[in-house]
């Protein structure tokens, strides 16, 4: 239930970055860096980044940054996965 509600407001901050940022692009004005970008995918962001991508048109067009995001998302899945399964093999057997 944490994990959930931490990739919830994790994914809502990391949409609101993705706006500012888009808005930026438009205005021609300061920008979000792309390394903050995929560190927010990286530690859990990464479903808002893909909402954000999607529904704002941002980076969607720009190869490097979509393979680097993609990697991040492998790499965040893996480590969900490695903490559930830890958690599950450490529970009580009763």
């Amino acid at each position: 239930m944490y994990i959930a509600a931490f990739y919830f407001m994790i994914s809502v901050v990391t949409y609101i970055i993705y706006s500012i940022d888009k808005s930026a692009a438009k205005q021609n004005g300061w920008r979000i860096q792309e390394n903050t970008l995929h560190m927010l995918s990286l530690v859990g962001g990464w479903p808002g980044a893909l909402i954000a991508q999607r529904t704002l048109r941002h980076k969607t067009q720009k190869t490097s940054f979509q393979i680097i995001y993609w990697v991040t998302v492998g790499f965040n899945l893996a480590g969900l996965f490695w903490v559930i399964l830890n958690s599950v093999q450490n529970k009580p057997a009763f």
